[in-house]
């Protein structure tokens, strides 16, 4: 959510930002506009309720002759001021929407464009993978070593669902670990919270209103299945003033989580890639209301990240996501993309964003300042720390061997019990 003095005071600056993200200046116009018709009414109804609180204080001390029209007049400006506030309701609802609506503004140095296809590639780190005999994709991968029941799971639970098992299973746990100590090891507090969630939080983290149709709604208990950790983790502190000494607070938070994925028909479908529920590590930052301080985070979580890749020994790429593909709560968004072999390409699996206050005002979690004693915002980010399946992709891919079999990272051995390979012809 955005600060609607700041809108009404810089209008053209305003109109100029939003528009990098697709938004009109027609809708800050008529943001502005019911805000202030908004206020028309809050003022009208406040001196209604004024003059018949002063018009019924005075019925006791008026004279019998008096009071008769006394009331009659009472009983109009009541009539009057319960119309006046049922209109202020409907538009009190209508400001609250659009306000709600409002994207976050984009960093100054975010690339400008509408879509992917404006992102800028920052650098790449290691070398596509080149096999010596003919790579298999992921799902071969799996059928040989006995590691899914992907046909099975479907009957039971429906498309994109998964069951992995054996080494497999055991990997994707262990990736998971490493990255929790990893996030310790940075100073993060590792929280596993629910995958359920009450309405209130999602529009706090910017879920709602733009996606309803991607999030499971569960109405027999008015209960929503999470898609991230970093939706809870928004919501944890809400509604309260914390001491700047607190700051900054990281979480590394784990869960179950789950999406509906309804918009992505037709697209990666197959094996492990976009599945309706996995499992997620995320890192999630509070920090001080400063650009300054949040850009500095915003770089750390991108650095633990490339950390985690690199010791997945992983090729990646560092993408400067632009303002039309970033979506409405960020300020600024790197991706991480890993090479995937039988894909030919670098897909997603880590997306780090800095959010500034847009969540902030959204739970109204707010910190004293130790300088000047104002309570200010707080500033959100959040980063993938691992999701998984997802990314047990390019890790099968890349490190598989002509038998079939997948080399363990050094870095990874200890949680897999020293093993360097796994797989039926380890």
């Amino acid at each position: 959510m955005l600060d609607i003095k700041h809108i009404i005071d810089n209008q053209d600056q305003v109109k100029q930002c939003l528009a990098k993200k697709g938004f009109s200046s027609e809708s800050v116009d008529n943001l502005i506009s019911t805000y202030l018709d908004m206020n028309k009414l809050k003022t009208s109804s406040q001196a209604l309720a004024e003059e018949k609180n002063r018009l019924s204080n005075s019925i006791k001390s008026a004279s019998a002759e008096e009071r008769p029209a006394i009331i009659a007049k009472s009983k109009e400006l009541g009539e009057e001021l319960k119309k006046e506030q049922e209109e202020l309701g409907k538009i009190q609802a209508q400001f609250d929407e659009l306000m709600l609506r409002m994207p976050n503004y984009p960093s100054p140095d975010c690339p400008v464009g509408p879509d992917e296809c404006a992102n800028v590639v920052l650098r790449k780190v290691g070398e596509p993978t080149k096999f010596d005999f003919t790579p298999r994709d992921h799902i071969e991968l799996m059928e040989l070593n006995d590691w899914s029941e992907m046909e099975r799971i479907a009957k039971v639970c429906g498309s994109r669902t998964y069951a992995i098992k054996n080494d497999l299973a055991q990997l994707e746990l262990a990736i998971h670990m490493m990255v929790l100590d990893k996030l310790r090891a940075h100073g993060f507090t590792v929280v596993t919270v629910p995958s359920i969630s009450k309405e209130r939080p999602l529009y706090g983290q910017g879920y709602l209103p733009f996606s309803r149709d991607e999030i499971y709604y569960m109405p027999a208990d008015d209960l929503y299945l999470s898609g991230t950790a970093e939706l809870i983790l928004n919501s944890l502190r809400a509604d309260e003033i914390l001491n700047e000494n607190e700051l900054p607070i990281l979480y590394a938070g784990f869960s179950p989580c789950f999406r509906r994925e309804a918009g992505a028909a037709g697209k990666d479908t197959r094996g492990l890639v976009r599945v309706h529920q996995f499992m997620k590590t995320e890192q999630f930052v509070i920090c001080k209301n400063d650009v300054n301080e949040s850009d500095k985070w915003h770089k750390k979580l991108l650095a633990i990240s490339e950390e985690v890749l690199q010791d997945l020994e992983l090729p990646y790429q560092v993408l400067d996501i632009c303002t039309g593909d970033m979506g409405a709560p960020k300020y600024r968004q790197y991706d991480l993309e890993a090479w995937v072999p039988s894909q030919n390409c670098y897909r997603e699996t880590h997306s780090c964003s800095n959010i500034t206050d847009w969540q902030a005002r959204r739970t109204n979690l707010r910190y004293r300042d130790n300088a000047d004693g104002k309570v200010k915002y707080v500033h959100t980010l959040n980063n993938t720390g691992i999701a998984t399946p997802r990314a047990l992709v390019p890790f099968i891919e890349n490190h598989q061997n002509a038998d079939g079999t997948v080399n363990i990272p050094v870095k990874l051995r200890p949680y897999l019990g020293g093993k360097t390979k796994i797989g039926k012809n380890a």
